[in-house]
């Protein structure tokens, strides 16, 4: 049991300067899709593994040795040390102590997700209904809606009943092949559901809004996020178009997108330069032996720890 208590403990505090080496590696913009899936990983391997550590430590057991003498030593010694000095009430007030933070850290990662994605349906249903009061249909984008503002935007809102918004603003200022770039990206969006991908990132930034970490993995899977979009546009549009319609609309943007949707060119500054340098000059996609091996450490991120979870206790 203490072997897995320690080997959950070493993951949960390992994945921190794993992000934080994330954060400033420049491979993941070669490669968006790939990154995503190991922050997401990331964060599912430090919850499981923070959880299952506390619970370990709360756990009663005869003993804390592994079957077969496997912990001996040094490991024996510091249990003496530590318990056998301990009364009984105090061991057993240890115990309870942990598992209540268990619980309880539990507890808050699944509020926090819940709370967080009741906030943005709440959000998303509130603007459809502006979107029923001021938005209209126009020839010249089908299956979009259109709102008579000068200024620029062009966002989508994810869901059921999903829709893509521009403004009049936006209409004037690009041509057609910068506007069919841009509802290309929006589509993107809407069919491959980024927003449930950007979902817990979002929620653990809106219940940790001091913590830098957290806030910088937020903003990088937001951007690569924006970046995975601007791959599958380019599928059916050129670089250049999408590119310029960026630079444009990022100018002369009115501001973040509604709460809940997701927006084409309402970022800051340094991220919509980074987009449009990509796709100017775009780096190399990763070999397939780099995205075996990064797909093969997110797998094994979130199985040692959810493995370790199911063994008896």
């Amino acid at each position: 049991m203490l072997a897995a208590v320690l080997v959950l403990a070493a993951v949960a505090v390992g994945t921190i300067p794993a992000a934080a080496a994330l954060l400033s590696a420049r491979w993941p913009y070669r490669s968006p899709a790939a990154a995503i899936l190991l922050w997401q990983a990331l964060g599912l391997s430090w919850g499981l593994a923070a959880v299952g550590a506390l619970a370990g430590l709360g756990a009663r057991q005869a003993g804390w040795g592994v079957a077969g003498g496997a912990l001996t030593g040094a490991a024996g010694a510091a249990r003496a040390a530590v318990l056998g000095s301990c009364p009984a009430m105090l061991a057993a007030i240890a115990r309870l102590i942990f598992l209540a933070a268990a619980a309880a850290l539990l507890a808050l990662l699944c509020w926090v997700l819940l709370a967080a994605s009741a906030a943005v349906l709440l959000a998303r249903r509130r603007h459809r209904v502006l979107l029923r009061l001021l938005a209209h249909g126009d020839p010249k984008v089908p299956g979009a809606l259109v709102v008579d503002s000068p200024a620029a935007a062009a966002y989508c809102v994810p869901g059921l009943r999903s829709a893509i918004v521009v403004s009049a603003g936006t209409l004037d200022l690009l041509d057609a092949a910068e506007l069919a770039a841009v509802l290309a990206h929006e589509r993107a969006h809407l069919r491959e559901r980024h927003d449930l991908v950007l979902l817990p990132f979002s929620a653990l930034n809106r219940a940790l809004p001091r913590c830098r970490l957290v806030r910088q993995a937020y903003g990088s899977v937001a951007l690569l996020v924006e970046m995975l979009a601007d791959d599958r546009a380019l599928r059916h549009r050129p670089a250049r178009e999408l590119a310029t319609a960026l630079i444009r609309v990022g100018v002369s943007s009115a501001g973040p997108a509604p709460s809940g949707a997701l927006a084409a060119a309402q970022a800051p500054d340094g991220e919509t330069a980074a987009r449009v340098a990509r796709l100017l000059a775009p780096a190399p996609p990763l070999p397939a032996a780099a995205l075996t091996l990064i797909c093969s450490a997110a797998a094994l991120l979130v199985a040692v720890p959810a493995g370790l979870l199911l063994l008896p206790w």
